[in-house]
């Protein structure tokens, strides 16, 4: 679905929702800032007209309620070639948003040598390409203040791997493009679909399904992602974490003035954020800014994978409804066919040999 809304400027946002906290852009409540005129008058009455209040539930609650997109091109990582670059002038960034748009279509993929750099290895490899470009949806902006990564912190927009854990990462990405698996365990959680590759927790934009749908009830908030159809149900009631390890971990909701914060830890295994581990600490943010823009922020600490905590910040766009069920469960046919082709190979291998 496409939606019909710009977002706010980020670079006001980002200023509006500055503050302290172990996540990026707390929202200072209760603050306005005047400007001085050329005469020394400050002038607080506009400043105080024109500011946005949030609206509230039933329950005297910030209403964040509503369908959301989170569908952009601005990539989670700043790439090498961007370096020390974290926004870009209008006409970089339609150069960029073109560049962007041109590389990921995959009806210009050669299926022969493959497409690396998205995560397709070549045919010698074992690797295949996937759906045409008409089925995906990963959007075609970047976001509205056209910076060149969504994660905010550390200043060079990357993630700050350990060495250990980039190691590791090199070594599944070679088994998976070479479709090994000895076992279901082998493959991914997004292979098995038990969790979907953007839904997370923590959200990030992807490939398709960029869309969530947040409901409010007293005591409770829902964020339902509509990839592998995942409803997240976030006491906010002050109740403690429980002991209990789950795949989306263990979610506890509190409000920050018009800021939902969430805490999540007790993953069962790794999260959607590559690298990760059961030991992942996620804090998120979530603050209406307007009728159709939800800020949503998170910063990740896990010192299994990452020399430091860091932190990203992207918009929850409104969009028309309804979702649809991504139809992915455990079990299906296409983890089936994976292991039955690991098995071909070997096979394949072992005549080869014996010949």
């Amino acid at each position: 679905m496409r939606d019909r809304i710009l977002i706010t400027l980020f670079t006001v946002t980002a200023t509006l929702l500055m503050g302290p906290g172990p996540a990026f852009g707390q929202a200072e409540t209760g603050q306005v800032e005047t400007d001085q005129t050329e005469t020394g008058q400050a002038e607080t009455g506009q400043a105080e007209t024109d500011r946005w209040t949030a609206p509230r539930t039933a329950d005297g609650k910030p209403d964040i309620q509503g369908i959301f997109t989170f569908r952009t091109i601005t990539p989670l990582q700043r790439a090498q070639e961007q370096a020390g670059k974290v926004t870009l002038n209008a006409e970089e960034a339609a150069d960029y948003e073109a560049y962007r748009n041109r590389r990921l279509n995959r009806d210009l993929y050669d299926p022969v040598t493959g497409a690396p750099w998205a995560g397709y290895a070549p045919n010698s490899k074992g690797g295949v390409l996937s759906y045409n470009d008409f089925w995906y949806e990963r959007g075609i902006e970047l976001t509205e203040d056209k910076r060149t990564s969504l994660i905010v912190d550390p200043p060079d927009g990357r993630i700050p791997y350990t060495e250990a854990t980039k190691q590791r990462l090199a070594v599944g990405r070679a088994k998976s493009n070479s479709g090994f698996a000895d076992s279901h365990e082998d493959r991914s959680l997004f292979d098995r679909c038990i969790m979907g590759f953007n839904s997370g927790p923590p959200m990030i934009s992807s490939a398709y399904n960029n869309n969530a749908q947040i409901l409010q009830v007293p005591g409770y908030v829902v964020i339902l992602n509509e990839m592998v159809h995942n409803a997240r149900i976030i006491p906010t009631d002050g109740r403690p974490h429980g002991k209990l390890r789950q795949w989306a971990g263990d979610s506890r909701g509190r409000w920050e003035g018009d800021t939902l914060v969430v805490d999540t830890i007790n993953f069962l295994r790794e999260t959607s954020l590559s690298g990760s581990s059961a030991s992942t600490h996620l804090v998120e943010r979530f603050t209406r800014v307007d009728a159709d823009t939800v800020v949503y922020e998170f910063t990740v600490e896990d010192p299994n994978s990452y020399t430091r905590p860091w932190s990203a910040m992207m918009p929850l766009r409104r969009t028309d409804g309804p979702l649809f069920e991504y139809a992915c469960h455990e079990g299906n046919y296409g983890l089936y066919n994976i292991i039955a082709g690991a098995r071909g190979k070997e096979k394949e291998a072992a005549e080869a040999a014996g010949k």
